[in-house]
């Protein structure tokens, strides 16, 4: 018998992890009411801090896709997909390390959610009567949740993908690879990972330097981490 992929079986893992961890009957933290406002307030903060960005016309595309795909809640597992029947399929089209920045950015979506839940566990606490966030607000959900470790690692995912994006495009054969790999991902559920890869790879193509936009994002967001924790009064600042 073959022995399995470690890789392969660690896509299916956070693929599986993914699945539940969006599940309302399993995970009953997905109805909280806060929830909504705070991917809303977020995805607001992350526009107006990735303003420069986005008016770099060399940058924007890749800038809206990690304000979109990376950042976004992104359910990549597919409700019906048979994650036995994709891996194999996975492996065999798409090359080690893309299925590496597939590992990563599933990973990256399952924290993040997991992240977001225990913020609205904390504003539920903490400000059961309040219906919109500020800063002030967000900054004390933050520091209640606290996790400093974990919000370490989710910056260090973010930088795994978009480092991994900027070594794909220059893979010779992987945009050929991606195009054949669009019609099995979509018919075996997973249209919207096949998406994802997709849009990360047209975006760094039109960077010149990958791997600098993704260090001056790193080093912006482990900044607003850290004075976020220590209470600073404008964690946000450029």
């Amino acid at each position: 018998m073959a022995r399995a992929n470690p890789l392969i079986e660690r896509v299916g893992r956070r693929l599986a992890w993914h699945q539940a961890a969006h599940d309302p009957a399993r995970e009953p933290r997905n109805r909280l009411r806060w929830l909504p406002e705070v991917r809303r307030w977020q995805a607001a903060r992350l526009e107006d801090s990735f303003a420069h960005f986005l008016n770099d016309p060399t940058r924007r595309a890749a800038a809206m896709f990690f304000l979109t795909d990376v950042y976004g809640d992104h359910d990549f597992s597919g409700r019906d997909a048979n994650v036995a029947k994709v891996m194999p399929m996975m492996q065999r089209l798409l090359p080690g390390a893309v299925l590496e920045t597939v590992a990563h950015g599933i990973e990256l979506g399952v924290l993040t959610h997991a992240l977001d839940m225990r913020m609205a566990e904390a504003l539920h606490r903490i400000a059961p009567n309040r219906r919109k966030l500020d800063a002030d607000l967000y900054g004390q959900a933050y520091r209640e949740v606290g996790l400093s470790r974990l919000r370490r690692h989710q910056i260090d995912l973010i930088a795994e993908v978009g480092v991994g994006l900027a070594r794909a495009v220059k893979t010779p054969g992987v945009a050929t690879l991606l195009k054949l790999s669009r019609g099995p991902a979509k018919a075996t559920g997973l249209g919207e990972l096949q998406g994802f890869l997709e849009r990360g790879f047209a975006a760094f193509a039109a960077l010149g330097d990958g791997k600098a936009f993704v260090r001056d994002i790193e080093r912006a967001e482990r900044a607003v981490s850290r004075r976020l924790f220590s209470g600073d009064p404008d964690p946000f600042r450029d």
